[in-house]
């Protein structure tokens, strides 16, 4: 597989609350595209970032309307895995890859 095609994989890392209080427990969000599945996301962040994977969750975030002073606005649909490491190990989202 070429780098191309493991980048394609992972679009970016999810920052919020929730997600940095995830990373306690060797969590690490990302979003990922609508065709990504389980197998296919563990052998691509294994080879990126060579960390062990030990579990997947991927979650589907259905697209929905917003009211925003008075307008409604179309929030698009995304899917989320979230991505659970060896014990010991890490991903550092705040430097480059």
């Amino acid at each position: 597989m070429s780098k191309i095609n493991l980048f394609d994989k992972i679009l970016t890392p999810v920052v919020t609350e929730k997600s940095t209080n995830l990373s306690e427990y060797n969590k690490i969000v990302f979003k990922v595209p609508n065709g990504a599945n389980k197998k296919n996301l563990k052998k691509n962040i294994e080879k990126i970032f060579k960390v062990n994977v030990t579990k997947i969750n991927i979650i589907n975030k259905k697209r929905r309307v917003k009211t925003t002073r008075g307008r409604k606005i179309k929030i698009s649909g995304y899917k989320k895995a979230i991505v659970t490491l060896k014990k010991g190990q890490n991903i550092d989202l705040t430097t480059g890859i």
